[in-house]
């Protein structure tokens, strides 16, 4: 498909810079079905969906996976964003500058942290390997900064209250450089309503990878070439939701994470299986949906993967007309922006 069919005009004014607060008191967009669109809030949510229904988080949490440096007895300057990591002390990473980066160079970073650039990639990335004896983590603790979206950052600068705001309260295992941030909308409160209510819930991990951030730069869907990321369902949780499911609950991903994690699992028979590796799934109008019944997400960028995958679950001309309503409506985009609540 022409990735121009996914394109829209967004006001900057509409891009969010800062979360509400309270996080759950963001507002919600329901599309839902060929039903009129209804202007909500996160706070709805257990009132909308039904006891049985089960809403699966992702548990994955944001490392401070920015970093700045230079070449170790040069000028040169590169800014690192790690994208995925390969083992104990490689991350493949994209880098700022990287025509001026050769293989074998050593990188300094802050804190005394370096790194050898080992392969340069296709894509242009580099692998790193961080040097020392110390775990890569405490030394991206040194080092590393928050990984804020492209659009946050050249706004304003990274700050402290970023490592509260750019993390979800399900966060348990290190290893993504993007917030799942449908997630971000949830409070103790919220939950409580949720559990209240009978609705599941149920985690998975997918390590959102730097590649989310990345632009579609082909003029057509068959030649972009998605970023794989690690993701892991277990046999237990997959036992759960498909036990759900079997009794008349819908399975709803919040965040197209978690989305694409279960659709990885999923096989022909709608049965969600174990998980442990790799996905670069590209789901596009045509996509038949076999892991999940609904989506709760939040705005996404004009021709971006994510604006396929929502309208490959409700249909492109539905999208557009969604978005168009919350851009008029003065909904908050992107990742501190407000949600949507997308059930087909």
């Amino acid at each position: 498909m022409r990735v121009d069919l996914f394109d829209f005009d967004l006001p900057q004014e509409r891009i969010a810079l800062r979360p509400v607060r309270p996080r759950d008191a963001a507002r919600m967009l329901l599309v839902r079905g060929n039903e009129p669109l209804a202007d909500m809030g996160v706070r709805d949510l257990p009132a909308i969906l039904n006891a049985g229904d089960v809403l699966v988080f992702n548990d994955t949490r944001v490392i401070p996976a920015q970093l700045e440096g230079h070449r170790a007895g040069g000028q040169a300057k590169f800014g690192v964003t790690l994208h995925k990591r390969i083992d104990l002390r490689r991350w493949q990473a994209f880098v700022r500058n990287s025509r001026r980066l050769k293989e074998g160079d050593q990188i300094v970073f802050g804190g005394d942290v370096t790194a050898i650039a080992q392969e340069r990639h296709v894509d242009g990335s580099f692998t790193l390997m961080f040097e020392g004896d110390e775990p890569v983590e405490v030394l991206l603790g040194k080092a590393g900064t928050m990984p804020l979206p492209p659009y946050i950052a050249r706004k304003r600068g990274v700050d402290e209250q970023d490592l509260v705001d750019y993390q979800t309260m399900f966060a348990e295992k290190d290893g993504a450089v993007a917030a799942p941030t449908a997630s971000l909308h949830f409070t103790p409160e919220l939950i409580g309503a949720i559990d209240a209510g009978g609705i599941q819930r149920e985690t998975l991990t997918l390590h959102v990878g730097a590649g989310t951030f990345l632009p579609v730069k082909t003029d057509d869907t068959d030649d972009h070439a998605m970023h794989s990321e690690f993701g892991q369902i277990s046999s237990e949780t997959a036992d759960r939701l498909n036990s759900a499911r079997a009794k008349g609950g819908r399975i709803i991903a919040v965040g197209t994470t978690a989305l694409r994690l279960l659709e990885s699992a999923a096989d022909e028979n709608r049965m969600i299986r174990p998980f442990s590796g790799d996905t670069d799934i590209f789901i596009t109008p045509g996509y038949v949906f076999k892991g999940v019944d609904g989506l709760m997400t939040n705005f996404h960028l004009p021709k971006s993967t994510l604006m396929m995958l929502v309208s490959a679950l409700m249909g492109r001309e539905r999208m557009m007309t969604a978005y168009d309503h919350a851009i008029a409506e003065e909904y908050r985009f992107y990742s501190y922006g407000d949600s949507s609540l997308l059930l087909p």
